[in-house]
C-alpha cells in the first residue's frame, strides 16, 4: 500500500469540505465549514470568492489537524466544485471584481427567454449539450460585463479572468500561475463545444463574451501545477492533479465506469448522471448531455444528466426559513411517524424547476393540507419531493438512452436518510444502493488526482474499493407507485409559470 494521502477539496454551494484519503480509499481526516449566502434581490444568489478561499484554507488546516497528518504527507490535491457558479477576477491582482453569481441565481431568466425567442435553442444544444437556462455560467458572465462599469473593455484587453470555482481555486492555490479548468466544468458554461472540445467562437460572439477571459481547458486527471509554498505553511509545492465538477466527480467516485451505470447525489440540489461512454447522446427529453471526464490522453467520456435544483435546500428551508426543525436529521423521525403522505405534496420550485421541466418561473407549492396535517406530513412531503423529481429525470433518461435502469447508486448528505432512500426505491421500482463512503464527490476528485500521480494505478483498482453499505428494494406494487406519481405531476403543473406575470427575474442593480 502506498504511503501518504490525497487531499480532496469539495467546494460546495453552502460550504467547503476537505477530506484526506489514504490508498485504501479510507478517510484519514475531514473538516467542513459553511460560508455566507447572499440574497441581494429576489431570485439572486451570490458568494464572496475571497471568503471561499479563506474558508478553504482554514478547512484544509482543520482536516490535517483532525487527522494528525503533516502537509508533507499530501501526495496530490483534487478539486471538485459547484459547477456553474461564475467568478470574475483581475488577472494581475487575483482579486474578484464582484461577488460570484451562483448556479441557483435566476436574474438572467429574461435574457435566456430572449435567446430562446431568437430560435437559438437547437444551435446551443447541438454544440454544448445544454438547454438555455439561467443555471449555466454564460449569461451570468454577460450580466456582469453589462452591469459593471468598464469591465467589458478590461475583459477584452485580457485583464479579467473568468472561471468556475475550480478555476478560481487553482489560480489562487498556484499563486496565479495557472488559469485553467477541466472538460467537465467547461461543458457547463454554455460556451464549450463538447464534441469538438473547444471554446465555441460563434457562441462567444452571440453572448458577447471575450475569449481572452476564458481558462485553458485540460483533462480531469493531470498534473496542472504545484501549490504556492506560501499557501501551505512553507512546505514543498504539492501537485494539483485532479479537477471535476461535483456531479461528475460523484459519478467517478461511485465507480460508474460502465455505460448505463447511474448515480444520484442528494445535496443542495440533486443530480442524476448516467454514463454513456464515449458517445455524447443528444437528449430529446430536455436532459443535459455533459462531459463526464477526460483521463489524461484517453478519449473523453460523456453522461446524460438531470439537474434538480432544490432537494437538500428544501430541508434547509424547513430549518432556517420556517424554523420547523432544528437539525436536518429530524426529518427522518418526523416522516417515519406518518408512513403515508395522506395527499400532502410539496413541489420545491424555490428557484424554479430544473430537468426535465426547465421552468424558471415555477415557484414552490405545498398542497393537500387539511386540519389533520402535521409537521410529519410536511417533512415527508419534502423528502418525497426529492424522490419524485429523481423519477422524473430517470424516466426521461431511459427514453433518451434506450437503457433500462437496473439500480441507482445514491450518495450525498440525504443518502443516510433511510425513509428517503426506501421511498426512492419504492417510487422507482428498482434497487437503490448506498456505498459505505457517501462523500463520493470528494472521493471522485481524490481518485482523479491520485491517478495522475500514480497513487492509484487504474480505474479497475479503484472500482474494487467500492463497497456497499445499504441496499433498498422496492415494496410498492405498480398501482400504488403510479397513483402517487400521477398526483405528483398534478401538483407540478400547478406550480409551473407562477411567477411569470408576478415578477421579472431580470432586475437592475449593483452586483456588489
Amino acid at each position: 500500500m502506498k504511503d501518504g494521502v490525497i487531499l480532496s477539496i469539495d467546494q460546495g454551494t453552502t460550504g467547503t469540505t476537505v477530506l484526506l484519503f489514504d490508498h485504501a480509499g479510507a478517510i484519514r481526516g475531514r473538516a467542513h465549514s459553511e460560508f455566507t449566502q447572499y440574497y441581494p434581490q429576489a431570485g439572486w444568489v451570490e458568494h464572496d470568492a475571497e471568503e471561499i478561499i479563506a474558508v478553504t484554507m482554514k478547512v484544509i488546516a482543520d482536516a490535517l489537524r483532525a487527522g494528525a497528518i503533516v502537509p508533507d504527507a499530501i501526495q496530490a490535491i483534487g478539486i471538485t466544485n459547484q459547477r456553474e457558479t461564475a467568478v470574475l477576477w483581475e488577472r494581475a491582482s487575483g482579486k474578484p471584481v464582484a461577488r460570484a453569481i451562483v448556479w441557483q441565481d435566476r436574474r438572467t431568466a429574461d435574457e435566456c427567454a430572449d435567446l430562446k425567442a431568437r430560435g437559438l435553442g437547437e444551435l446551443i444544444q447541438r454544440k454544448t449539450g445544454l438547454v438555455i437556462d439561467p443555471y449555466f455560467s454564460a449569461t451570468k458572465v454577460k450580466w456582469m460585463l453589462d452591469h459593471i462599469p468598464g469591465l467589458r473593455a478590461r475583459a477584452e484587453r485580457g485583464e479579467i479572468c473568468f472561471g468556475t470555482i475550480d478555476s478560481w481555486l487553482v489560480f489562487r492555490l498556484t499563486g496565479g500561475k495557472r488559469h485553467i479548468t477541466d472538460y467537465s466544468n467547461a461543458s457547463r458554461t454554455l460556451l464549450y463545444h463538447i464534441r469538438e472540445l473547444r471554446w465555441d467562437e460563434e457562441l462567444l460572439a452571440l453572448l458577447e463574451i471575450p475569449a481572452a477571459m476564458l481558462p485553458e481547458v485540460r483533462p480531469s486527471s493531470e498534473i496542472y501545477g504545484e501549490t504556492d509554498p506560501q499557501m501551505f505553511y512553507g512546505t514543498r509545492g504539492i501537485p494539483v492533479a485532479g479537477i471535476a465538477g461535483d456531479q461528475q466527480a460523484a459519478l467517478f467516485g461511485q465507480a460508474c465506469y460502465q455505460r448505463g451505470m447511474a448515480k444520484n447525489t442528494y445535496g443542495t440540489g440533486s443530480f442524476v448522471l448516467m454514463n454513456t461512454g464515449t458517445e455524447a447522446v443528444t437528449s430529446h427529453e430536455q436532459l443535459l448531455t455533459t462531459i463526464a471526464w477526460g483521463i489524461g490522453d484517453e478519449p473523453v467520456e460523456y453522461a446524460l444528466e438531470g439537474a434538480i435544483f432544490v432537494t437538500g435546500a428544501a430541508v434547509q428551508w424547513l430549518r432556517d426559513g420556517l424554523k420547523m426543525i432544528d437539525h436536518a436529521s429530524e426529518t427522518r423521525e418526523l416522516a417515519h411517524a406518518v408512513p403515508e403522505n395522506e395527499g400532502v405534496y410539496f413541489v420545491p420550485a424555490l428557484t424554479g424547476l430544473g430537468a426535465p421541466h426547465w421552468d424558471p418561473y415555477a415557484r414552490g407549492l405545498l398542497i393537500g393540507l387539511t386540519r389533520g396535517t402535521s409537521r410529519g406530513h410536511v417533512a415527508r412531503a419534502v423528502l418525497e419531493s426529492m424522490a419524485y423529481q429523481t423519477r422524473d429525470v430517470i424516466e426521461a433518461m431511459q427514453r433518451d438512452s434506450g437503457i433500462t435502469l437496473k439500480e441507482l447508486r445514491c450518495d450525498g448528505g440525504a443518502a443516510v436518510n433511510s425513509v428517503l432512500m426506501q421511498f426512492q426505491s419504492d417510487i422507482l421500482g428498482v434497487k437503490v444502493e448506498v456505498p459505505s463512503i457517501v462523500e463520493t464527490t470528494a472521493l471522485g476528485a481524490a481518485y482523479l488526482a491520485g491517478l495522475a500521480v500514480g497513487f492509484w494505478e487504474s480505474r479497475a483498482e479503484i472500482a474494487e474499493q467500492w463497497a456497499l453499505d445499504v441496499r433498498y428494494r422496492p415494496h410498492f406494487d405498480a398501482a400504488k407507485r403510479e397513483q402517487l406519481f400521477q398526483r405528483w405531476h398534478r401538483a407540478v403543473e400547478l406550480a409551473k409559470g407562477w411567477a411569470r406575470d408576478i415578477e421579472s427575474p431580470l432586475q437592475q442593480g449593483d452586483p456588489q
